[in-house]
């Protein structure tokens, strides 16, 4: 059943064509430096801030910051853990994701099948997502073991985004990596669209405004803003991110 926090994001999609998400790594973050950033990310016109981390050990931090965040802004927190220490029983949602191509059965399943009842006791909205790594998908790609799929073999995105999507996945995001520089290509995401008829996420790697209309214009309908928070005053260039992508596939 989709829930509250899953219909508000297909409604601003519907409304504004491409969407964009703040993601924090809550990993060595205070959780005043934390609500800071999704105060200033929400400012830009984010629509949800996503908070987890391929690293992320510490869950009462976590937990603190998520409590601490949600005191001071309006839009959704979602989770994106990269393992169980990675759910919060104070966020409206989690991304419920599998590694797709991934070698570790853990990533695929069993971190699954570890959280599952941590999320129905916190009685978190769980949205189902194929998670699939592109390249050498920065620290994700190293700690889940994923087999990054080639920039020039978009057809084997495409072919793991079907198999999400008869699975029963909802959502699928592609996922270039933290602090990477290079994107997911145009080309790959312009092939999953082609199969895959669910919510697309894209992130990893994306500092510019054109960059994010070239993966709007592919098919995109959200696309996540992670290593850009990081710089001193990102905020002029994802104002620029947000309003540029914005109805660019009407």
């Amino acid at each position: 059943m989709i829930g509250k926090i899953e219909k508000y994001i297909r409604e601003e999609i519907s409304k504004d064509g491409t969407i964009s998400l703040a993601l924090i790594d809550s990993e060595n973050m205070s959780p005043k430096i934390a609500t800071k950033i999704a105060l200033n990310a929400e400012s830009c016109g984010v629509k949800s801030i996503l908070v987890g981390g391929s690293t992320a050990i510490d869950q009462l931090e976590l937990d603190k910051i998520i409590k601490t965040m949600k005191k001071r802004i309006k839009i959704p927190v979602i989770l994106f853990p990269g393992n169980v220490t990675g759910i919060s029983p104070n966020a409206d949602a989690i991304l419920f994701s599998s590694l797709m191509n991934s070698d570790n059965p853990y990533f695929i399943t069993e971190a699954q099948a570890l959280g599952a009842l941590l999320v129905k006791k916190y009685n978190l909205e769980s949205i189902p997502m194929g998670y699939i790594v592109i390249g050498d998908g920065g620290a994700i790609g190293f700690i889940g073991r994923a087999r990054g799929i080639p920039s020039e073999k978009p057809e084997l995105a495409a072919m793991y985004s079907l198999a999400a999507k008869y699975m029963g996945m909802r959502f699928v995001y592609l996922e270039a990596g933290s602090g990477v520089t290079s994107q997911v290509s145009p080309s790959i995401v312009a092939k999953v669209r082609d199969v895959f008829d669910g919510v697309l996420i894209v992130g990893g790697g994306i500092r510019k405004v054109e960059d994010g209309i070239k993966i709007a214009k592919a098919g995109a309908d959200i696309l996540v803003v992670g290593t850009l928070l990081n710089e001193r005053n990102f905020i002029p260039t994802l104002k620029e991110i947000v309003k540029g992508i914005r109805n660019v596939r009407r």
